[in-house]
């Protein structure tokens, strides 16, 4: 075990200092202490000084009442999404990929994902069964639960997006209203991808078996056979079968980061 080394005594030290025992090194190191520290914090946070008050935050003082929330008042950083998109020299948003069960989505998204990544950019998915292990596991497959499902998505998707994150959600999400609403939240960067792929080739492919089971009637209310698809009328981007073949995950993610390229969410 090694001896305890002596500590010389600090000058112009304005209270003496606590000394804390180390065991893994040996030695013992000074303790600033608690309550001065306090003191310097709270002059700091006070200060009005152009020194400290560029990192303080605005509070609008405006009471307001969202939903079943009340009393409650928006506080805005001075470290905006313009200043988080300088750092990661990106421009945060929302790249919603929507159609069929078994069209791709996931695949897509997850390809989407590592292209970005391999090019240096920041990007995270949010896949809807995923969600439903964590954020949305309260939910079930009613139409009122699948649309706050929804709802929760979009809202994560905008604070992705507000962090400057390239935030890939993939989902059913079946219908225009609820899609449009996800939109409505990030008006600017909301890039909606549809894999229109046949109804026939979804359900040969049918990766977690729900289309068997749907067709013998186990599983109700289930997109694309006893419940509506509703597809995109102005998306941004139609993935389609080439010749009737289907084009490598890879090649569809291309197609994607060069919309992005092209409107310019690859730079800051």
């Amino acid at each position: 075990m090694l001896a305890t080394s002596p500590i010389s005594p600090l000058l112009r030290c304005p209270r003496p200092l606590l000394l804390r025992s180390t065991p893994l090194m040996g030695f013992q190191l000074p303790v600033v202490p608690l309550r001065g520290f306090r003191k310097r914090v709270s002059r700091i946070e006070a200060s009005d000084s152009n020194e400290h008050s560029s990192f303080l935050g605005v509070n609008n003082s405006v009471m307001s009442t969202v939903g079943k929330s009340t009393n409650i008042v928006w506080y805005e950083c001075k470290i905006g999404k313009h200043e988080r998109q300088q750092l990661l020299k990106q421009k945060g948003c929302v790249v919603w990929i929507t159609g069929l069960s078994g069209s791709g989505k996931s695949t897509v998204a997850c390809a989407l994902s590592r292209e970005l990544y391999a090019r240096g950019y920041l990007a995270y998915v949010l896949d809807g069964d995923n969600l439903r292990h964590g954020l949305n596991r309260d939910l079930s497959f009613s139409a009122e639960d699948r649309s706050e499902n929804i709802r929760r998505v979009g809202e994560v998707a905008k604070l992705f997006a507000d962090a400057g994150v390239i935030c890939i959600a993939s989902l059913i999400s079946p219908y225009r209203s609820e899609r449009d609403a996800c939109r409505a939240l990030v008006p600017d960067s909301f890039i909606e991808v549809f894999m229109d792929m046949p109804l026939e080739l979804c359900e040969a492919r049918d990766p977690k078996g729900l289309y068997k089971l749907a067709r013998a009637g186990k599983i109700k209310g289930f997109t694309g056979i006893d419940d509506p698809y509703e597809a995109p009328l102005n998306c941004e981007l139609v993935i389609q079968l080439k010749n009737g073949e289907c084009s490598s995950p890879s090649s569809m993610a291309e197609q994607i980061i060069m919309y992005l390229d092209e409107k310019g969410f690859l730079k800051a």
